[in-house]
């Protein structure tokens, strides 16, 4: 299987792919080790997935380097993402203890009651390229801390950050049966669904997401499905600073190539500031540095995916044809690499591609609103349910939408961010179950029961 550089679209190296006779394989030394690592105290589990952590932080550089040479996001950025992970290794590891811990319901009388967290037994984490560490850390690093065993799939396109993701947890302790990256494109997760696991969790699209549940359902195990998003931001009236609003809000759209399941899809300015607002907005995308991954400054890289600017275009032209105006962008960029132009689009509306069908991408629908009531509507409007923004002054102001707004997560002046203390999920076609938080943890264990009379 080739490894591409899609800033070139030349052949990095070659790996072998795995078939059904190593991954059988694997899913059998798994079985064997899911035992011995599920006997080895929470705490020693925990000092290990801390030293993975540390291990990442040493090698940054490198790990960084390989990460925006197969993905195509600018180096800054991959380091940007290492450190995250970083971060979210460290609350995970220091909430485990309490998050798995016995709980005690009846502690006295002649029946005493409580509830055990027990491990799933091998999950199968089947991974996304836009951030694979990050993701990947939402999944496997909870799943080790409880005491599975995890057969990790990184996807096809970040093949050897997976590879490097694998080599720092063996070198922290975690034994290489227990973590088994399986390497291969759509055959090798063909192969993983047949088999017989006690898990599934994936990442990545609605499409191929509700695709893994069909197959996996008859199974009766757990599956938890962090899909993408449409996601919304509304900008109202009573802003001190529309300018800083449109630069922080530019971000969230365009960051990493808009290749985020919560970047901002979509925007509904009020129309009181709206003029003003798309003015700033323009400006602040029109500064943003174009180049390749390794070069300093660069804020927008290569988009991963070979075919994906032609997706683009046929948004823009889409939505142009139905009477939205290009105000930047709008086209692929010529050369060797997948890159597209930053795009904005205005007189936008809801008949358009572009702001109902996820995007992915360097692009972005600004749409103008009268008030508050269509602007929460417009936000409503869609199959997705990840995350929604609203900035404005007035907090109240801003719950009040919040609470009606329908999404797993929900921002008052800040946009596309995550926290590990805080559960990840969404909602309809942005897929269910959580990671992150003391809810996450636990959604890698299967409680037990006890009733114990005297």
């Amino acid at each position: 299987m080739n490894i591409i550089n899609p800033a070139t679209n030349a052949v990095i190296t070659s790996v072998i792919a795995d078939d059904q006779q190593t991954i059988d394989a694997k899913i059998a030394t798994a079985k064997v080790g899911q035992k011995s690592w599920a006997a080895t105290p929470l705490n020693s589990r925990i000092l290990i997935l801390q030293k993975f952590g540390t291990l990442l932080q040493t090698h940054i550089n490198n790990s960084a380097e390989i990460l925006s040479s197969e993905v195509g996001k600018p180096l800054q950025q991959s380091k940007n993402e290492i450190n995250g992970a970083v971060a979210r290794i460290e609350w995970l590891t220091a909430n485990a203890a309490a998050a798995f811990a016995e709980e005690w319901v009846v502690e006295s009388g002649s029946t005493r009651e409580k509830i055990a967290y027990e491990p799933l037994g091998i999950v199968c984490n089947i991974s996304a390229w836009n951030y694979p560490y990050l993701v990947g850390t939402n999944v496997f690093v909870p799943a080790l801390l409880a005491g599975n065993a995890v057969l990790y799939k990184p996807s096809e396109l970040a093949t050897l950050t997976g590879l490097e993701i694998q080599k720092y947890l063996h070198q922290a302790g975690v034994p290489e049966a227990v973590f088994q990256c399986v390497i291969g494109a759509k055959e090798a997760g063909e192969i993983l669904l047949n088999a017989d696991l006690d898990g599934y969790f994936f990442t990545g699209s609605y499409k191929t997401g509700k695709y893994i549940y069909e197959r996996v359902s008859k199974k009766m195990k757990p599956c938890g499905l962090e899909l993408g998003g449409k996601d919304p931001l509304y900008v109202t009236d009573d802003l001190d600073d529309v300018t800083k609003v449109a630069a922080n809000t530019a971000d969230g759209a365009f960051y990493n190539n808009g290749q985020s399941c919560c970047s901002v899809e979509r925007i509904y300015v009020h129309e009181k500031v709206y003029d003003a607002y798309v003015t700033a907005f323009v400006a602040e995308v029109k500064s943003y540095q174009i180049g390749t991954p390794m070069q300093e400054n660069t804020y927008i890289g290569a988009l991963t995916r070979k075919e994906h600017p032609a997706f683009l275009s046929a948004q823009v032209k889409d939505a142009l044809s139905k009477g939205a105006t290009l105000q930047c962008g709008g086209k692929s960029i010529a050369g060797d690499g997948n890159y597209f132009e930053p795009t904005v689009l205005v007189n936008v509306d809801h008949t358009m591609e572009v702001m109902m069908e996820e995007s992915f991408g360097p692009i972005i629908g600004i749409m103008k609103v009268k008030d508050d009531a269509q602007a929460l509507e417009l936000m409503n409007d869609t199959h997705y349910g990840l995350t929604a923004a609203v900035f404005c002054r007035d907090e109240l102001r801003a719950l009040g939408l919040q609470q009606q707004l329908n999404a797993g997560t929900v921002y008052w002046n800040c946009c596309d961010r995550v926290s590990a203390a805080l559960p990840w999920s969404g909602r309809n076609h942005s897929g269910f179950g959580s990671t992150l938080s003391k809810v996450g943890l636990r959604v890698f264990t299967q409680p037990k029961a006890y009733h114990l009379r005297s």
